[in-house]
């Protein structure tokens, strides 16, 4: 994620990282100053179509259908943001049932009660970081440290690992009520939590697996493309170069508007805009092996 500082004005104006739509845009914006270009050309020396009055006219075609498409654009981009920012409230939603899962662990689990302590603060702390793999689809190996974790041995990583881990804190959960450690009441608090590791996970699943349809997205494309192609046609007539300018900057607002609607959509990826999911993940460690602690040496 991009951290920055939004009362800045100047800074934004002339920093392009890599994400910048603006250079993303740069060989369709040449092209297309080029396209203009040869089109101004040509009514300037050949067609001289200005004259003919029908031809003046074809400028109320774009500010009629400009309308339409800025309306598109506002409701795409306001549909890919709700999608980034119910992403960033379901992982806020993980950070705060993590750490009220180990804050009630701490309280139940005996403090002289070394393995299922240690199996916790494990098995609760790698959580985030499969689901994040999870949601990336990533398929190498899980690799947080040098560490060896002999409690992923048996999971199989062609399924669905954030499942797999919640079923064995599941069970475990299961076994020390079995074994008297906990009592029923404990038992229906802590069920009660594990469940929102998954509602969470699913939420995020809704999201990743469901894009914005396709029939929609491609008709913006479309609707662009054939727009800003037919500005040059109307521009040409009235503004003659000047027309390359204003093609290109109108290209460039509207292509960047659902460049950023494409990249926002999917919060859980690796672009610049994305959810910070790694840090957030490792804060989540960290707090849960701060909150179910061991004794020194363990």
């Amino acid at each position: 994620m991009q951290y920055y500082n939004s009362k800045d004005w100047l800074k934004p104006l002339f920093q392009f990282h890599k994400a910048d739509t603006f250079r993303r845009l740069l060989p369709m914006l040449i092209l297309l100053a080029l396209y203009t270009g040869g089109v101004a050309w040509l009514e300037m020396h050949y067609l001289k179509l200005a004259n003919q009055a029908y031809v003046k006219n074809i400028p109320i075609m774009h500010q009629l259908l400009g309308f339409a498409i800025s309306m598109l654009l506002v409701f795409r981009t306001n549909s890919a943001y709700d999608r980034w920012w119910e992403g960033r409230k379901l992982w806020g939603s993980l950070v705060n049932n993590c750490r009220n899962l180990a804050i009630k662990l701490d309280s139940m689990l005996a403090a002289n009660d070394f393995d299922n302590r240690n199996y916790y603060r494990k098995m609760l702390g790698l959580f985030p970081k499969e689901l994040q793999l999870h949601l990336q689809k990533d398929s190498t190996r899980y690799e947080l440290d040098e560490t060896e974790h002999p409690e992923l041995a048996a999971f199989d990583r062609n399924k669905h690992m954030p499942l797999q881990f919640s079923l064995a804190l599941q069970k475990r959960i299961q076994q020390l009520y079995q074994q008297q450690i906990i009592t029923g009441d404990q038992l229906i608090i802590l069920n009660t939590e594990l469940q929102s590791l998954m509602d969470i996970c699913g939420a995020c699943e809704r999201i990743k697996n469901t894009p914005i349809p396709y029939s929609y997205s491609s008709f913006i494309k479309k609707f662009i493309a054939v727009y800003v192609a037919t500005l040059p046609l109307g521009f040409a007539f009235t503004l003659g170069w000047i027309a390359i300018p204003v093609v290109v900057f109108i290209f460039y607002v509207l292509a960047s508007l659902e460049l950023i609607a494409e990249e926002i959509e999917d919060p859980f990826g690796t672009d610049t805009n994305d959810l910070p999911m790694d840090k957030m993940a490792d804060n989540i460690r960290n707090n849960v092996y701060d909150v179910i602690g061991l004794p020194s040496g363990k």
